[in-house]
């Protein structure tokens, strides 16, 4: 009797347990990270608690000296005429293949960072999480055609997310800070 009610008892635990865990995520098998560096407008996300009600969004990552990534992530709160905010935490190249990186926002702690999806071209991209607790669509423009958003929604979907989860960022940008904007990623 008592290994019946213990049983029952771990039970739920076990369902929850096997419940969570998650198949590894696959990272794309090469990232020319030269090339990646740069500034990537984020498109749409499962939010971060710092990134809901983020409006102009954008990524902007520089190689140090040493090989770890500088990165910047800024964007306007609340809306277009919220104020103005800024992060900078660092990436860790995990593997060869430069596409597993560790994103440090506080010591010691380095949060899983993968890069899922990219295209031959580097201009969009995909950021995902094995936990499948956050996304970050990107590209290097402000907007993605509706057919081209939608087929990176179906490809997050494919690799374990729950789709319905991921928000739109709005973009708007006057086309003189866009231009700025692409013509300093350009140098």
């Amino acid at each position: 009797m008592r290994n019946l009610l213990l049983m029952t008892g771990l039970l739920p635990v076990l369902l929850l347990l096997v419940g969570c865990s998650h198949s590894p995520m696959a990272a794309v098998k090469h990232v020319d990270i030269d090339r990646f560096m740069g500034d990537w407008y984020v498109i749409a996300n499962i939010p971060t608690l710092l990134e809901k009600g983020a409006h102009n969004a954008v990524e902007t990552y520089e190689k140090n000296p040493d090989g770890t990534i500088a990165t910047t992530f800024t964007f306007v709160d609340g809306s277009f005429d919220g104020k103005q905010k800024k992060y900078q935490p660092k990436g860790f190249i995990k593997d060869s293949s430069n596409a597993i990186w560790g994103m440090q926002f506080i010591w010691p702690i380095k949060a899983d960072y993968r890069i899922v999806y990219l295209d031959k071209d580097y201009t969009r991209t995909v950021i995902g999480r094995e936990a499948r607790d956050y996304v970050w669509i990107m590209s290097r423009t402000p907007e993605l055609a509706a057919e081209e958003y939608d087929e990176i929604i179906q490809f997050v979907g494919s690799i374990g997310y729950d789709t319905s989860k991921i928000k739109r960022v709005p973009q708007s940008w006057p086309q003189q800070q866009r231009s700025e904007l692409l013509k300093r990623d350009s140098i």
